[in-house]
């Protein structure tokens, strides 16, 4: 007798059916998630090297706008990456 889990997943897999990617869309998608986290750490360097010295300063401002301005970064780069890994997921 199947668990209600495996109902539903098998019914999850008769409405959409998994993708198999080929080694190269797997290779192209793993370069693209090693460059956005690249991107994604480089800004948070950045941008916390730039917090650190608004606190020093007293600016806290300047700090909560540059906080602000990390979470966009981020959110933006994060979309970016998915937009990327989704077109190397479609079918040649």
């Amino acid at each position: 007798m199947k668990s209600a889990y495996e109902l539903a997943m098998e019914r999850l897999e008769r409405q959409a059916p998994t993708q198999q990617l080929t080694p190269k869309q797997k290779s192209a998608i793993a370069e693209i998630e090693s460059v956005y986290k690249a991107r994604i750490a480089e800004r948070e360097l950045l941008i916390k090297g730039e917090i650190d010295k608004a606190i020093a300063a007293g600016k806290f401002d300047e700090m909560e706008s540059l906080h602000k301005q990390l979470a966009m970064d981020t959110r933006r780069l994060t979309e970016e990456c998915e937009t990327k890994k989704a077109k190397a997921r479609e079918p040649a």
